[in-house]
């Protein structure tokens, strides 16, 4: 059998194996029942629904011809390191790193240090709109975390905190 669409194809395999892992991690929890759901119900749910979007999705790539065959692009670099970087100094910037004895900077800088970077990955840059656009996420974030579901994590850096 010839794939007819290769983005397809690979974006369906991609789905599966993402949903099997998703669905094979939620074994080693208490999974429930549905009137008493365990905290692996959502996960394996989501993990067998992700694996079927999967399998639906491959087996079109494989029946539907398309015109090219929709061949896969090179992969955009740029924006690849720039969003995996954001993510990972959002999770630094929160948290800090004891092991290196960086304090925890809080919500509100890792916020607007993801936002910063990560728009670092389009096109454009402008860095008016990037200050609005974090400063609406930070004003949001803070309301929809601190204040209504009361998460306890630093909103601050610990150093002005203390």
């Amino acid at each position: 059998m010839n794939i007819k669409s290769q983005k397809d194809f690979f974006s369906g395999l991609m789905f599966m194996v993402i949903g099997v892992a998703f669905a094979w991690g939620a074994t080693t929890y208490s999974v429930g029942t549905g009137a008493r759901m365990g905290p692996g119900y959502f996960p394996l749910l989501l993990g067998i629904l992700l694996a079927l979007l999967g399998g639906v999705v491959t087996f079109k790539s494989l029946v539907v011809e398309t015109e090219d065959g929709e061949k896969i692009g090179s992969w955009a670099w740029k924006p690849l390191f720039y969003i995996i970087a954001a993510n990972l100094v959002f999770g630094v910037l929160l948290g800090g790193l004891p092991s290196i004895k960086l304090p925890a900077f809080g919500l509100i800088a890792a916020i607007y240090a993801l936002t910063v970077i990560a728009s670092m990955a389009g096109e454009e840059f402008k860095l008016k709109e990037v200050l609005i656009l974090a400063t609406i996420l930070s004003i949001m974030s803070y309301l929809a975390f601190i204040m209504l579901l009361k998460l306890q994590f630093p909103v601050w850096p610990t150093f002005i905190t203390g």
